[in-house]
């Protein structure tokens, strides 16, 4: 028997028959790798992009290990958005179709809270939801998870990147430690490894075969003997290369300043990150940066240690490094998990030794620099904006709540909601450029927690 085939799991045979119709004919990459073992009750960390057909891996073990007979809350997928809930609970629904009053509901801000009320006193069989409601209904007593047997968490990176790490915490104390706990997430940064290590138990970890290559990073010198060279040089880079994200590197604080301020007197969208900022200054700096509303992030070495920011598009060498090591270092931030990425260093004519130091052939140094047309094109702006509201943790402000907020009745779409971050006395929240404006009214016309919070564009 084909090992792909879904008659080789052993499935209920009504969930085999609905397979069949729905036109599934054999298992993709990452449901053949996880269903044998999440079927066989272990605890499962699928590692594995949009699209993938995760959703049906674990909708199918759901359905499965579910006892239809007892109206009582069995299993529940934690989702980012209202839009991923809505869509995996209809894909359930689907899996389920053949299986006689499976009861799927999904519990999410933006939405009345009375029918959901009324909906789970009737009882259900899996549950479908944001942090930030299923937090409240727990908080409200409407939602008990005693009986639960399985918790999926869809999507945990952008969970934690909207900020919904305390939320999941929460929830979780509220369930059996015996569970069977499976997470799927699309990267495995340091805090899917520390949330795993708390809340599994020695799960296995897959990863979906990629049909990316393997990093590649692409290097280019370029000479510049002067100041005004070496700005110039930097400027017809961020003009041709127009990257999302790049990060420009000095050897010297006050370096990393003037660069910063001249590439925002060009219109660049750049902030500087050093130790003379205070602490302030460089929190707002590096989440907006990592939000992606500053495409620029000029830093020093110093500065630049123990950010984690996935997917950088470019690194640029404005001072080269005095250490061979630390110049392979600050390349390596990026090309990461199968990108390919571009590394430009900045050398003079008196800086060939250091060029000598690394292996680099000196002779292969002649990459001819963008045209000067570059420069009088417009700066590419960044696709999302910055809101900094005027509460936080201190205020009882969650990431769930400005989730709410932001999605509710006339509001926008939750996929156009970034990461958040919630600090003592104040949120940050990245939104799509072209919906600040509506969002920006949204939270300046309704209550948060209650309360009316001055919110702004962080520029």
């Amino acid at each position: 028997m084909n090992s792909t085939d879904f008659s080789s799991l052993g499935l209920n045979p009504d969930l085999l028959k609905n397979l069949s119709s729905l036109g599934y004919k054999s298992m993709t990459p990452i449901q053949a790798l996880s269903l044998p073992i999440l079927l066989s009750g272990k605890d499962v960390i699928g590692q594995g992009k949009t699209g993938s057909g995760k959703t049906a891996a674990f909708g199918l073990g759901l359905l499965q290990k579910l006892d239809v007979k007892s109206f009582k809350t069995q299993s529940m997928v934690l989702c980012p958005t209202r839009e991923l809930a809505d869509q995996v609970a209809n894909e359930i629904r689907k899996l389920a179709r053949t299986v006689h009053n499976i009861k799927v509901l999904t519990l999410c801000g933006g939405t009345p809270f009375g029918p959901q009320i009324g909906s789970l006193e009737h009882g259900t069989h899996i549950v479908v939801g944001t942090p930030g409601r299923v937090e409240e209904h727990l908080r409200k007593g409407t939602l008990k998870l005693k009986h639960i047997a399985v918790l999926v968490l869809d999507e945990a990176d952008r969970m934690l990147d909207m900020g919904f790490q305390d939320s999941i915490d929460k929830i979780i104390e509220k369930m059996p430690e015996n569970r069977q706990t499976l997470l799927f997430s699309a990267t495995y940064p340091v805090e899917i490894a520390d949330i795993a290590n708390r809340i599994m138990q020695n799960p296995e970890i897959l990863e979906a075969p990629s049909i990316q290559e393997e990093s590649t990073i692409k290097q280019y010198f370029y000479l510049a003997n002067t100041d005004d060279e070496h700005m110039n040089v930097l400027r017809l880079l961020l003009a041709k290369h127009k990257p999302e994200s790049a990060l420009v590197f000095c050897n010297t604080k006050s370096d990393t300043q003037d660069v910063a301020d001249e590439l925002a007197y060009y219109g660049f969208y750049a902030l500087a990150i050093h130790g003379d900022l205070d602490q302030r200054e460089r929190d707002q700096a590096l989440i907006r940066f990592s939000n992606g509303s500053v495409s620029v992030l000029v830093a020093t070495d110093v500065a630049a240690r123990g950010l984690d920011i996935e997917d950088l598009d470019m690194v640029i060498n404005f001072n080269i490094a005095h250490d061979p090591e630390v110049h392979i270092h600050r390349i390596g931030r990026t090309g990461r998990a199968g990108r390919s990425g571009i590394a430009c260093t900045l050398y003079s004519d008196r800086e060939n030794h250091k060029l000598e130091m690394m292996d680099i052939d000196l002779a292969s140094l002649d990459t001819p620099l963008p045209s000067d047309a570059y420069l009088h094109k417009p700066v590419k702006k960044p696709l999302m904006v910055t809101l900094k509201i005027d509460g936080g943790k201190k205020q009882k402000l969650r990431p769930g709540d400005i989730v709410g907020a932001l999605t509710g009745k006339g509001g926008i779409s939750g996929d156009k909601i970034g990461k958040i971050t919630v600090v003592s006395n104040w949120s940050f929240v990245a939104i799509s450029a072209e919906l600040v404006k509506p969002a920006l009214k949204k939270i300046q016309n309704d209550k948060l927690k209650g309360r009316t919070f001055r919110v702004r564009i962080l520029s």
